[in-house]
């Protein structure tokens, strides 16, 4: 169904890169959300017509099949951060909308893959690149361990910041 309206909530380096805030090249499209009547709900997977256009662009780009996915959609389980709905850029592009979150939201998700990945990944050099204030990043810490409060996470959370130059400790975090 060519030219149906899509609303699609995007993170990652996609929604960095729609928001002009680096320039680094990336391979795919994380879509965590569909806007519908106002609100945004989780997608597991890409409506069937959406998903025929993206193969139809994968293959007259010679791009991955994956390049529009779902992947992270996971991350709207236990919640975005706090407002995210209030700090929204949209994007339109025929009768496509692409919803991307927030630079202070995006320091959220790129912390929280930094510290899954670690410190030799392309999210910590993101997230560099972000170059968030001391306050983004605390907010950020409080926002990941909601997602995993397990030791192992918290621990290598503390070693992220501590990479940052935030000091902190396992106390700090449930403030």
């Amino acid at each position: 169904m060519r030219n149906a309206p899509f609303s699609l909530l995007v993170i990652g380096g996609s929604g960095l890169l729609l928001l002009r805030l680096f320039d680094r090249p990336t391979g795919d499209v994380d879509v965590i959300g569909i806007a519908d009547d106002g609100h945004y709900v989780k997608i597991e997977s890409l409506p069937a017509a959406l998903e025929d256009a993206a193969v139809a662009v994968a293959q007259a780009l010679e791009l991955s099949d994956h390049w529009l996915n779902t992947g992270p959609a996971s991350l709207m389980d236990l919640g975005l951060p706090s407002g995210w709905e209030k700090r929204i850029s949209i994007f339109q592009y025929g009768a496509l909308e692409v919803h991307a979150l927030s630079r202070v939201d995006q320091i959220c998700f790129k912390l929280y893959a930094a510290v899954d990945r670690g410190p030799n990944d392309k999210h910590f050099n993101d997230l560099r690149t972000l170059e968030p204030s001391e306050d983004e990043l605390w907010m950020a810490a409080r926002w990941a361990v909601t997602h995993d409060p397990s030791p192992a996470f918290r621990n290598e959370l503390m070693g992220c910041l501590g990479a940052l130059g935030v000091v902190v400790s396992d106390a700090d975090l449930t403030e």
